[in-house]
């Protein structure tokens, strides 16, 4: 069972299961939209495992016991990701994200099948703001680290798949039916299944290329990993008979600017890419312009940040693909889908 079938990553999970032939369930919250289920047509008409849709809704205890019942698997990927325009923290993101965590997981506790859960946690889980490298041994994150720095208030998103994880690892302690595996990836980017536009990442990217940056942009690290890995991470990590733990799920670290220049090195100056960095005071001011706040700016801009993907590799033998291929490959398919007028 796959939660959120109709999500950016969980699109590419339930495509690479039914194509080895593995039978899914995945969930929706409405069958009547239409638009953002119409991609699950196709991968049931080129595979010959089944894929079966139930409707259900993380704050609705009970909802998922029909998703779940007779899986041996449960990959839990619906959450919220919003990092911006948030007027309600609690309604918006940690509700959805800590209740829908725990719902999925007491259906699965009815569901005597179900042998081990994987959940998509992400790399913020791990760090709330790039500043705090400075207090990490070493300066390099690993799965050791939780995120103590976000609240509701700063950064609620890291906050809201903070206390997720962490509600996860605790309620697989109460039980020795099902072990729990969590994949903790950085930001994600690379093409999407459908073309829907309310993905942050595939937005972000049209960002790049239709002026909002053009400007400048904030000297802003950021972990990078693509999508396909991602999912193919998640599938890993169910079938991994031995695999166990936290994952970081990264290729490499970037700068915002980094991959303006490898968009330019590809689709040349057909489009408005950013050519500088705004310095950081700049972007302090203006920062609510962006919809950001400027303790954001204050403690994420002009920190550098590196995490450690080691265990990943060893645990599920993981390898990533280059982030140029994966920012080349999402730009493409944001033009080939008209998602943005070509130059």
């Amino acid at each position: 069972m796959v939660s959120g079938g109709t999500g950016y990553l969980s699109s590419w999970i339930v495509k690479m299961l039914l194509e080895d032939g593995i039978n899914v369930n995945t969930t929706v919250r409405d069958f009547n939209d239409e638009a953002k289920m119409g991609h699950l047509e196709t991968p049931k008409e080129t595979s010959d495992a089944d894929l079966n849709l139930f409707e259900a809704n993380l704050l609705k205890p009970g909802d998922f016991d029909e998703p779940i019942k007779g899986c041996e698997l449960v990959i839990h990927t619906a959450s919220p990701y919003i990092l911006t325009g948030i007027k309600n923290s609690e309604e918006e993101l940690i509700q959805p994200a800590l209740e829908g965590t725990t719902n999925v997981l007491e259906s699965v506790n009815k569901n005597p099948t179900v042998k081990r859960v994987v959940l998509t946690s992400s790399a913020v889980a791990i760090y709330g703001d790039t500043v705090d490298i400075q207090s990490i041994p070493n300066g390099v994150f690993t799965e050791n680290e939780w995120n103590i720095t976000s609240t509701p208030d700063h950064q609620p998103y890291s906050y809201s798949k903070t206390v997720a994880e962490k509600k996860a690892w605790s309620l697989v302690m109460q039980q020795d039916q099902w072990d729990l595996l969590s994949i903790n990836p950085g930001w994600i980017l690379g093409p999407s299944v459908s073309k829907r536009t309310d993905s942050m990442s595939i937005n972000t990217m049209i960002e790049f290329g239709n002026g909002t940056y053009k400007s400048g942009v904030p000297k802003l690290w950021t972990p990078i990993v693509d999508v396909r890995d991602v999912a193919t991470a998640h599938i890993k990590a169910g079938f991994t008979p031995n695999a166990s733990g936290r994952h970081i799920i990264v290729s490499e670290e970037a700068t915002l600017l980094d991959i303006a220049k490898i968009l330019r090195k590809h689709f040349g100056n057909e489009y408005p890419f950013p050519k500088r960095e705004a310095p950081k005071f700049l972007f302090w001011l203006i920062a609510p312009m962006y919809g950001r706040i400027r303790k954001y700016v204050s403690r994420n801009v002009g920190f550098r940040i590196k995490l450690d993907n080691s265990y990943s590799k060893s645990d599920l033998n993981m390898t990533f693909l280059p982030i140029e291929q994966t920012i080349k490959e999402h730009f493409n398919q944001i033009l080939d889908d008209g998602l943005l007028a070509k130059g």
